[in-house]
């Protein structure tokens, strides 16, 4: 009796140990991976990653109470790889890349886990999807820019220098691999415009950026287009006072170029962005696939004009500019 009582307790057991096991794996708080292609002390990281935040808060989640979310920081794609390979072991359920860096790093790392990216200008071409509409693997997400945006950002630098007889396309190659992705529909742009458009290529140590741009405003009728990069971007404070000390008109592809002290930019809202890579990261925690999200193009656009910039290198905004900015800096 005793041993056919021992029999029926140790089968129960059994039974009950994967039952308990089971279910502290379903109570396992949903985690999610942050790679940003940002500092983490930069003012627009830290509001571009509160919309996210505020995004996931209406849809349910809760950073704490009921998802978990661990952050990286890879400015310039310093040390993504490195970081994509910590975030990846921690086996999040889902990650959120910020820029192109990040996204490749990420890649290399997993074709598993579900990737929304943000801040990726050439999906494609970098080999991210296979189409906008049927992303095809593991990664879905928002696209930055359309490549025609650079039509806008010329004739704006014409708008307001109509003298302007040559451009500086400023860019990385190396943490802007898809440069070309913006080059070749910039060339058509600036044939239309009269312009000369002019290869600038930089590297990340601020002597060679320093260099590179005096070296292009020796000669007269120049401006500078910057499109997404994320050495620019850590950069930019450097870039601003170069375009300023040379009296380079110049357009920007964020925001925060112009309220860091830069003339004007054209861009997608990034922090909106952000917000809306929020849906897709609360679509895949409640269980569907990237395959099946299609990439999202922009839909929220930004004019900013800083007109004491302007004034400083003695240009006026015409009035139709001003009437169609989203934003003026006095």
């Amino acid at each position: 009796m005793r041993r056919r009582q021992f029999i029926t307790l140790l089968s129960g057991a059994a039974v009950a140990w994967p039952l308990a096991a089971r279910a502290q794996q379903s109570e396992r708080m949903p985690r999610v991976g942050v790679l940003m292609g940002l500092r983490q002390d930069d003012p627009d990281t830290k509001a571009r990653l509160a919309k996210f935040r505020q995004g996931l808060e209406t849809l349910g989640w809760s950073e704490g109470r009921n998802v978990r979310i661990d952050y990286r920081f890879a400015p310039a794609g310093a040390q993504a790889q490195m970081l994509a390979q910590e975030l990846v072991a921690l086996e999040p359920d889902v990650i959120l890349s910020n820029a192109t860096p990040s996204t490749i790093a990420l890649q290399r790392e997993t074709r598993t886990i579900p990737i929304v990216f943000t801040g990726v200008s050439d999906p494609i071409g970098s080999g991210f999807v296979a189409s906008l509409a049927r992303p095809g693997a593991n990664i879905t997400g928002l696209l930055l820019f359309e490549a025609s945006i650079t039509g806008k950002w010329l004739a704006m630098l014409k708008e307001v220098a109509p003298d302007l007889a040559r451009a500086a396309f400023v860019i990385n190659p190396k943490t802007a691999a898809y440069y070309e992705f913006y080059f070749r529909e910039a060339q058509v742009a600036a044939s239309s415009l009269a312009i000369q458009l002019v290869q600038v290529p930089i590297a990340s140590a601020a002597t060679d950026i320093e260099h590179t741009i005096e070296a292009f405003a020796r000669a007269p009728s120049g401006g500078l287009v910057l499109p997404p990069d994320s050495n620019t971007i850590v950069h930019r404070d450097l870039i601003i006072a170069l375009a300023a000390r040379h009296r380079l008109p110049a357009v920007y592809s964020d925001r925060f170029f112009v309220t860091a002290g830069g003339l004007m930019c054209y861009s997608s809202d990034r922090a909106d962005q952000f917000r809306a890579a929020a849906s897709y990261v609360d679509r895949i925690l409640r269980g569907a696939k990237p395959v099946d999200l299609p990439v999202q193009a922009p839909t929220k656009y930004q004019t900013v004009v800083n007109l004491k910039t302007a004034r400083a290198v003695g240009l006026t905004v015409p009035p139709g500019l001003l009437v169609a900015a989203d934003e003026v800096i006095e």
